[in-house]
């Protein structure tokens, strides 16, 4: 072999072995840069799935604020009806109160022209009871008191009862043997009940 053939050859071997370095470098840089894009592509999930998290706790949390904002929000509805309810019973029970006290005002107004009416039908003597005039006055009566009743007033028994201090006024107490103790003997006046309540006391004389 000539020195030119064996500086060629020694000039291919090198070359050679230079292709095969770039080779290996080259598949080096190729690993590393596919290692780099992998690397990349999982902190991008990972940065996804945190996100993801993120997004999802926000989610979880947005809720349960609207719930508790819906759960005050009844709170305060129901607290407002109750109260509402409440100032409603109030009005209509104190309306009713006044509309009942207007009544017995009325009604006590009433009672006196009732008396008159019982001292005259009283007066009349026996034998012209039966006259138009006597007739006229005790139809009249008799109206006052239907229409009385029809309110709801009603009178209280009180003569030969035991006395009641909580429908009676006892003007008079006197002393009788023949009547039982505590005894109604004579009524004066006549009370009335307003439908459940006392709206006159009967006037009466007591025996002890």
């Amino acid at each position: 072999m000539t020195d030119k053939d064996e500086i060629k050859t020694e000039q291919e071997t090198a070359d050679t072995a230079c292709c095969e370095e770039n080779t290996d470098k080259e598949a080096e840089l190729k690993d590393t840069e596919e290692a780099a894009d992998e690397q990349d592509a999982a902190d991008e999930a990972e940065a996804d799935k945190t996100k993801d998290g993120a997004e999802e706790a926000g989610d979880n949390a947005k809720p349960d604020k609207k719930d508790k904002q819906i759960e005050e929000l009844n709170d305060k509805y129901k607290r407002l009806f109750a109260e509402f309810d409440n100032f409603r019973k109030r009005t209509d029970a104190e309306k009713a109160g006044m509309f009942i006290e207007g009544e017995r005002t009325v009604l006590l107004k009433v009672l006196p022209l009732i008396d008159n009416f019982e001292r005259a039908i009283a007066s009349i003597p026996e034998e012209q009871k039966e006259t138009a005039l006597a007739e006229g006055i005790d139809k009249t009566y008799k109206s006052f008191m239907s229409q009385l009743a029809e309110l709801g007033v009603t009178p209280i028994d009180a003569a030969g009862k035991p006395f009641d201090a909580n429908l009676h006024n006892a003007v008079m107490h006197i002393e009788d043997e023949e009547t039982d103790e505590n005894t109604v003997v004579e009524e004066f006046q006549k009370g009335y009940m307003f439908k459940d309540k006392v709206l006159r006391y009967s006037m009466v004389k007591v025996a002890n």
